[in-house]
């Protein structure tokens, strides 16, 4: 088999990237060809997306991908979710809002008077947070309608990039499928739900499923980067949708965690599960590769620690991520803990102070070093993915047996054993760029030199290694995960 070439834009919460794909006798070789930082732009005090700074930096990458020499056959985005673009005429209106500004705060609560609770999740299956695409869209409509009103179409921030390359504007299912307006039993927009809030019925794109050719690269960007001949698809444009379809797993007895500024913790399924019981967890139904079900938390995650590091490096200590872990580890394990998913935490602003001001109005001890600041962080997250686990088990009645942890996560190994040891069960790690890899591999289904999920999943494990960790300590752990569910009772 001749080698193919593929080009992932991969765009991150802290950084984005652009990697090279190389497929042969299925074997994947995956290369970071550039790389720049992203994060949210201050501008007016809103937190906005600098879409075109991102764009630009990735046509940088794409144009030394083309410098290579090799014939690129497809390209494809993929993003962090519930973000979006509003346009006319296909450029864009507005530079868009990031989801950590505050214009959605209790946004949940204020609903209510709208709609009921019951029926957005019957109709959506997804977990109720305040930065969901609903209540965006819903703030635009309050406080901006005349943008709104102007626009012809909202596309997320992955299908946008996609649009830009390719000019064609669709949203892929696993990218509408987090904005909690789409529908995963029928797998289309929920018109009940839009028509009820009063949203503009004409904003939302075509839907297309995952895996989707576009059409070719517009001829003004094949020629300003060096690329002919190159196909732009839409294969996962959610992240976490890429990520998942690159578990090297099989079987049904497993759960993932895509670990990253978020953590993602599910199974995959064929279903949606909108049960009551579904519900009352706070669980969330986002399609998947080929049509499955990702049901699943989104929990705080390493967001936390990078938040901490950001805070100190700015008071003049600079840690890397080595460096924390090591003071993590010399810290005193179990000293205090915090519930990641409480409020406080989701948004910008001095975290290791929210930390030590949560663990004193829990009555805890509070944690005095840098070190044992991050020592609290990981228990507290190794916790949340045992009780989020527990939860799955109590909603499908289905035992999880190992838990893969894919993506920069991964690389954690001090985490990967606190959630072995937490919740019993062998950890598998890698790989730490499943999320390019997802993205890759769905090209090659797509042009048809892949056939399945399964046989991308084959070419993972084929192709990138993975680490195991054990579990030990059972009984300091059970003791631990007591005082974290009464601090869960208690947020």
């Amino acid at each position: 088999m001749s080698p193919h070439y593929y080009a992932a834009c991969d765009l991150g919460a802290e950084s984005c990237r652009v990697i090279l794909g190389i497929l042969e006798n299925d074997h994947l070789n995956i290369e970071e060809v550039y790389r720049f930082p992203n994060g949210p732009t201050l501008i007016s005090d809103t937190l906005r997306s600098d879409i075109p700074r991102i764009f630009n930096e990735l046509k940088i990458g794409l144009q030394k991908i083309a410098a290579l020499g090799h014939q690129i056959e497809s390209i494809s985005t993929d993003s962090w979710g519930v973000d979006y673009v509003l346009t006319r005429n296909h450029e864009p209106l507005a530079l868009p809002y990031h989801y950590r500004d505050a214009r959605t705060d209790g946004a949940v609560e204020k609903i209510s008077a709208k709609v009921s609770a019951d029926l957005i999740y019957s109709e959506t299956g997804i977990q109720f947070v305040n930065v969901n695409t609903l209540y965006q869209l819903l703030d635009d409509l309050n406080h901006r309608p005349h943008l709104l009103g102007l626009s012809e179409q909202f596309l997320g921030i992955g299908d946008y990039v996609n649009h830009l390359l390719s000019g064609v504007s669709r949203a892929e299912e696993s990218y509408a499928s987090t904005t909690q307006l789409f529908n995963p039993a029928k797998r289309k927009w929920s018109t009940q739900l839009i028509e009820k809030l009063h949203l503009p019925t004409e904003i939302f794109p075509q839907l297309v499923p995952s895996g989707t050719k576009l059409g070719p690269l517009l001829p003004t960007i094949a020629n300003e980067i060096g690329l002919g001949g190159t196909q732009v698809v839409a294969s996962c444009s959610h992240d976490t949708a890429a990520a998942v379809a690159a578990v090297p797993a099989d079987g049904e007895d497993w759960a993932y965690n895509s670990s990253g500024t978020w953590s993602l913790l599910g199974i995959e399924t064929t279903e949606p599960i909108l049960t009551a019981k579904s519900r009352e967890y706070n669980f969330t139904n986002e399609m998947g590769y080929g049509g499955t079900v990702r049901f699943l938390k989104n929990i705080v995650g390493l967001w936390l620690m990078q938040e901490c590091r950001r805070e100190w490096a700015g008071e003049g200590e600079e840690y890397s991520y080595d460096q924390l872990m090591s003071l993590a580890e010399e810290a005193k394990p179990l000293k205090c803990l915090i519930y990641p998913n409480a409020l406080r935490f989701w948004k910008t602003g001095n975290i290791p102070l929210k930390i030590v001001e949560y663990c004193r109005e829990t009555n805890q001890d509070t944690p005095k070093t840098h070190g044992e600041v991050i020592r609290c962080v990981l228990d507290s997250l190794a916790l949340a993915y045992c009780q989020t686990l527990q939860e799955i088990t109590d909603v499908t009645g289905r035992k999880t047996e190992r838990l893969h942890i894919v993506g920069g996560g991964s690389r954690n190994r001090l985490l990967n054993q606190l959630t072995a040891n937490t919740t019993q069960l062998t950890v598998v790690a890698g790989p730490v760029e499943a999320t390019a890899i997802g993205n890759i591999l769905v090209q090659a289904i797509a042009l048809g030199h892949l056939d399945s999920l399964a046989d991308l999943r084959r070419v993972v494990s084929n192709s990138f290694p993975v680490t195991y960790a054990q579990p030990t300590d059972e009984l300091a752990w059970q003791n631990a995960y007591e005082r974290f569910r009464q601090l869960t009772l208690k947020s």
